[in-house]
């Protein structure tokens, strides 16, 4: 149940932005992929574990940069990093004990991110979003 209500709230996410033209904004996608990532270390804090704060803040990170990356280069490494990072979803408990990930999450997020990495490169195969213009 969690993997379709995932997949459910990405392709109804997707499809408003669809619909409203907000998905073709550059940042549509990369503001998603960094509020995302920004819930392990929510996590961390509801759990009261500084070491996973540390560790998640730190993943964290990785995910932001290639969000930032994406933004100014390529929607598609943006769509990468969200499959990436649904793939970490399924690992994330042996990587991080972050008392404070529910249990539902895993499923939950990794299916979300898979749809939505699937449905971006889908958008950008059919109206690609150009690089962002004298951006080094």
């Amino acid at each position: 149940m969690n993997y379709i209500i995932g997949v459910g709230l990405a392709v109804g996410i997707s499809a408003i932005g669809r619909w409203s033209r907000m998905d073709r904004e550059r940042g549509f996608y990369p503001m998603q992929m960094m509020a995302i990532d920004g819930y392990y270390v929510l996590f961390a804090l509801m759990g009261g574990s500084h070491a996973a704060l540390v560790q998640d803040a730190a993943i964290a990170a990785v995910y932001v940069a290639a969000a930032l990356v994406g933004f100014r280069r390529s929607l598609r490494l943006v769509a990468v990093a969200l499959a990436a990072h649904g793939g970490m979803d399924l690992v994330h408990a042996r990587l991080v004990d972050n008392a404070g990930v529910p249990v539902f999450w895993p499923a939950f997020c990794s299916a979300y991110d898979l749809a939505a990495a699937a449905l971006l490169l889908w958008l950008e195969r059919r109206e690609p979003v150009r690089p962002l213009s004298g951006v080094r």
